[in-house]
């Protein structure tokens, strides 16, 4: 019976252990928080989007980071094989808006716990409080992992699952990096992504805590659009952020010099639609000044701000406005710009990017192309997703992989086992 070692007890770790514990493997996780699965308890606010609902292609288009790697992991085990799992286990799922999956309790913590009795029933050895110094290798393989306290656990296989460094409350201490690059492996340096923007315009900091529904924000490189969505937004104290700006984060161009945003405040209209909703209402409105007229197309607080953003006097009285400066209006409603000065850091990031080279990881398997018994899975690959549920399915899928085939089995789908 092979010794398998993971390192790791997230959503990756849990998934390699259980998995490779049914494979027929003596497996062995070491955690070095108090409890498996922490950052598992604060995802979807504690609610816990597992996954998502949706097919293969559906899946690979909300991965804008090395997405064709994911292919053998996600047919391994697809999202509803992780809700079936989680239901054969006693914790109902439940599918919502945008086809994401929620614990019918809404509690984190009923993920955890199931996997962990799933774990326990697998036969899977857990030791928290475990901190790994380094991996030993010996020749070509590696032999085990040295603990901080100095003790060696030696291994058949090790399957890496340390995460990233988003969020590092939840103990996310980046040591993956390091051990990987230490066995020769190519690490990018991590970087933040589903985190909101700082701004250079200072606006938008006024506006804070103002939240903008079913608008269209673009992001662009030059005239090349890199990203165009419709949905909701949020004005904050350092710029912007929500779902649509989550999302454009994962978009970002190097240069960021390069990048900038525009956001359509009303893209159900197009030009000559708006153009003509404009001039009716600003004939109606009489003497009325703009800003207030706004408030009519606009959330007040946004309204009032706007003509300057546009170039108008605020008090302008709307009977008086001139061909050009509706023109203005209607363009600036359109394709609203604004400047990126900074991603927020990475203690704020859903996800961190970045992380092992995945051409130095063979994709139907999750091992090492450098070394024959090491394996890599979760968000210490350099590998990323949108929200929805997506980042931690990927946990899922690599992390059964990597445990099924560190367990000496060759892949097949999840369902049979």
């Amino acid at each position: 019976m092979p010794e398998v070692l993971v390192i790791g007890g997230g959503a990756a770790g849990m998934a390699a252990s259980l998995f490779a514990a049914r494979a027929g493997a003596s497996v062995t996780l070491l955690e070095h928080n108090e409890k498996l699965g922490k950052k598992v308890y604060i995802t979807g606010k504690g609610r816990c989007n597992l996954t998502n609902d949706c097919t293969m292609d559906e899946f690979l288009a909300q991965v804008p980071r090395n997405p064709r790697f994911l292919y053998s992991a996600l047919s391994f085990f697809p999202p509803q094989d992780m809700m079936a799992l989680l239901e054969s286990a006693g914790c109902p799922v439940t599918v919502q808006r945008g086809r994401r999956v929620f614990p019918v309790s809404e509690k984190a913590s009923d993920v955890t716990r199931a996997l962990s009795e799933l774990m326990r029933q697998a036969g899977v050895r857990v030791c928290l409080g475990a901190d790994v110094r380094s991996i030993r290798r010996k020749d070509d393989r590696v032999s085990g992992a040295v603990l901080t306290d100095g003790s060696f656990r030696p291994a058949d296989a090790v399957i890496l699952c340390t995460g990233g460094l988003s969020y590092p409350s939840t103990g996310s201490t980046g040591d993956g990096y390091r051990l990987a690059s230490e066995l020769g492996h190519t690490v990018f340096p991590p970087s933040p992504v589903l985190v909101g923007l700082e701004t250079r315009e200072n606006w938008p900091r006024s506006l804070q805590g103002l939240s903008l529904k079913n608008v269209t924000l673009s992001l662009l490189r030059g005239k090349k659009t890199l990203y165009t969505e419709l949905g909701e937004m949020l004005f904050t104290h350092f710029g912007i952020s929500g779902p649509l700006v989550l999302e454009a984060s994962c978009h970002l161009p190097d240069p960021l010099s390069s990048a900038s945003l525009l956001l359509d405040l009303k893209p159900g209209l197009s030009p000559d639609h708006l153009d003509a909703r404009l001039l009716r209402d600003l004939a109606a409105a009489g003497r009325k000044q703009l800003r207030t007229e706004l408030c009519s197309l606009l959330p007040a607080r946004l309204a009032y701000l706007f003509p300057a953003l546009c170039g108008l006097p605020a008090d302008l009285p709307c009977s008086q406005m001139t061909a050009e400066q509706r023109r203005r209006l209607c363009e600036t409603l359109k394709a609203l710009p604004l400047g990126i000065r900074a991603p927020r850091p990475l203690e704020e990031a859903v996800v961190t990017r970045g992380g092992v080279h995945v051409r130095e990881v063979d994709p139907s398997t999750m091992r090492s192309k450098l070394l024959p018994n090491l394996y890599f899975a979760g968000e210490l690959l350099d590998v990323d997703a949108h929200t929805g549920g997506y980042n931690l399915q990927i946990a899922w899928s690599t992390g059964a992989l990597a445990g099924h085939s560190a367990a000496g089995s060759t892949p097949y789908s999840a369902k049979d086992l």
